[in-house]
């Protein structure tokens, strides 16, 4: 009997303020569907950066006959006398964690494979891509400017690259895309939060009557504040359901899509995006309950 009190009273709450919880699932949706999305980027950018912190090299390009930098014209392309010795010099250094060769021809495949399908490939021939050594630091931040200023300027030596600083560069640029996704999400969810508070507090004052009525015959605050403790939930619900869709659509078509175009960026599981589903949900749950358990406290205050 008590539990059909309860759900019907739920009901006719959903009912008589339908455009209030509308608008809260609405903004709910959104709100999580943002904060979801910027938990699985910091997921991605965080295994990327992982992983290709463990990978990170200094490259070392050869001059060819093709080059065009000062170096290399005036000293012609690199023979196999400097490379080898060059690479023998890097070898015995104690920064260097190891040292391999890449020849024009497997630097060229690379080359294709990166760029397969666009038309620079067609206009590129193995002869213009540069031979290199890649080169392993044992502290790629501190160790680099020890190692390139023993190299820059060796015979042979076109340009020295740093792929910490470019690395460096594109997740600086993904860490503030990150930063302002979840920003803006907490904003809504502050937002959610006080929509949520309101239509709490339009339930109960319309509902002040029999409010008053469930006092009198000694009904207990909790029991008073069931039905609009599980309107909120219901709300806060659906809402995370339809976040959800949302979120699922943020990766099949802007992260998978970032990691098909991006060699440098890391797939997300299914693990991954479950866990961020199951953080969603307790936040719907939090943001839903607390508001309204904190509201209605306040508003039957006697």
């Amino acid at each position: 009997m008590r539990s059909q009190f309860v759900l019907s009273e739920v009901w006719i709450g959903l009912r008589r303020n339908l455009t209030m919880t509308m608008a809260l699932i609405v903004v709910v949706a959104i709100s999580l569907s943002l904060l979801g999305t910027g938990l699985l980027f910091v997921k991605q950018v965080d295994k990327t950066s992982s992983l290709w912190q463990s990978k990170v090299e200094m490259s070392i390009y050869f001059c060819i006959p093709t080059s065009d930098n000062q170096p290399c014209q005036a000293n012609g392309a690199a023979t196999q006398t400097d490379k080898s010795q060059l690479e023998s010099q890097l070898a015995g250094m104690a920064q260097v964690q190891h040292v391999y060769y890449v020849s024009q021809q497997q630097a060229y495949q690379e080359f294709v494979q990166y760029y397969a399908g666009q038309p620079l490939v067609t206009y590129t021939t193995q002869s213009d891509i540069p031979d290199s050594l890649q080169v392993k630091l044992k502290d790629a931040t501190a160790d680099f400017p020890v190692v390139n200023s023993a190299v820059s300027g060796a015979p042979g030596v076109a340009n020295v690259v740093n792929d910490v600083q470019v690395l460096g560069s594109f997740y600086k640029l993904l860490d503030t895309a990150r930063n302002s996704v979840v920003i803006i999400a907490l904003m809504l969810l502050v937002a959610a939060g006080m929509l949520v508070a309101n239509t709490i507090r339009l339930a109960a004052f319309n509902r002040r009557r029999e409010t008053a009525i469930m006092r009198l015959v000694g009904a207990s605050n909790f029991y008073i504040q069931l039905p609009f403790l599980l309107e909120g939930a219901i709300a806060g619900l659906v809402g995370w359901l339809i976040s959800d869709v949302l979120v699922v659509a943020a990766k099949s078509f802007v992260l998978d899509a970032l990691e098909q175009n991006q060699s440098l960026s890391v797939g997300l599981s299914l693990g991954d995006l479950l866990e961020v589903m199951a953080f969603t949900l307790l936040a719907a749950l939090l943001l839903s309950g607390a508001t309204s358990f904190l509201t209605l406290r306040r508003y039957l205050r006697t």
